[in-house]
């Protein structure tokens, strides 16, 4: 059975990526997902070279001949989302693809069409093999885009006899990040103390519980305020969710990563501590 493991947090800037990578290096049989399409950034501190990369079809949009429409008005009338104008002008940004114009088109003038709607890309790293996406700002159908690379993630697990994927999640709650964590082995939260760190982690916490998903939660930087680290934890031990890892700030972590650089393979001592192995020890479980 393939251990999937999926890194997520409640909002963005908490330091999920920079953990995502900091895991990798401790696993030696593994495929690497990055499932955070709408700003996938692993590859910037994990080398890799482009094997191959193709458009990601989420979804039809109509296309209206004009040369066999009436003009009627019928689907027009029929749009529940206001995508078609009176002069029978298809609005794709508020197009839901729903097909209704389609059908009630006495004319068979209008038509479905593949809409990409982002990239997939394969890479090949030190690490193993990488699937990451791109979704093309303002595109929906990121859940989509999710699933297929986790889908791809797995399909190369499978192919490569590979007993590891590591998932780079979104942040927040939305569809991408229920399709990043359906069905995998372990979820890692990570936070920060902060008041809008704890208030999405509150959201994303009852998320994970909502899919029956084993996770469990870091703090990131949480010296920077004990008083709202220890927020953080009151809430946890009264959701019963446990906090595997406080990660104090350093100034060297950040460097690292501005230097490109994946901060467990510096010499920073946290990497070397006893919590830091022991975290990376039941990862690998």
């Amino acid at each position: 059975m393939i251990n999937e493991i999926v890194i997520i947090s409640g909002k963005g800037g908490t330091g999920k990526t920079s953990l995502t990578a900091s895991i990798i290096p401790y696993f030696e049989n593994l495929v690497i997902a990055d499932c955070d399409v709408d700003a996938p950034d692993l590859n910037i501190l994990i080398n890799s070279e482009i094997i191959k990369e193709y458009d990601f079809v989420g979804f039809q949009l109509p296309r209206i001949d004009y040369t066999s429409c009436s003009k009627c008005g019928l689907c027009a009338s029929s749009c529940n989302f206001g995508a078609i104008s009176e002069d029978i002008v298809i609005n794709e940004s508020m197009c839901e693809g729903c097909q209704v114009c389609e059908y009630v088109c006495p004319n068979n003038a209008i038509t479905m069409h593949d809409a990409v709607v982002g990239k997939i890309i394969h890479r090949d790293t030190i690490f193993g093999p990488m699937i990451d996406a791109r979704l093309i700002p303002g595109e929906e159908s990121s859940g989509r885009l999710v699933a297929e690379v986790r889908r791809l993630a797995r399909e190369a697990a499978d192919k490569e006899n590979k007993d590891t994927i590591i998932i780079d999640g979104s942040p927040g709650i939305a569809c991408n990040v229920i399709s990043a964590i359906t069905g995998v082995s372990k979820a890692i939260i990570v936070t920060e103390p902060t008041v809008s760190g704890l208030h999405d982690l509150k959201k994303v916490t009852k998320l994970v519980k909502m899919f029956s998903v084993e996770a469990k939660v870091i703090i990131n930087k949480y010296d920077l305020s004990l008083t709202k680290a220890k927020d953080i934890k009151d809430y946890l031990d009264f959701i019963g969710m446990e906090v595997i890892l406080e990660i104090p700030f350093d100034r060297e972590i950040s460097n690292s990563i501005n230097n490109m650089i994946i901060p467990s393979t510096t010499d920073i001592p946290f990497f070397k501590s006893e919590k830091w192995n022991n975290f990376i020890q039941y990862l690998q479980k």
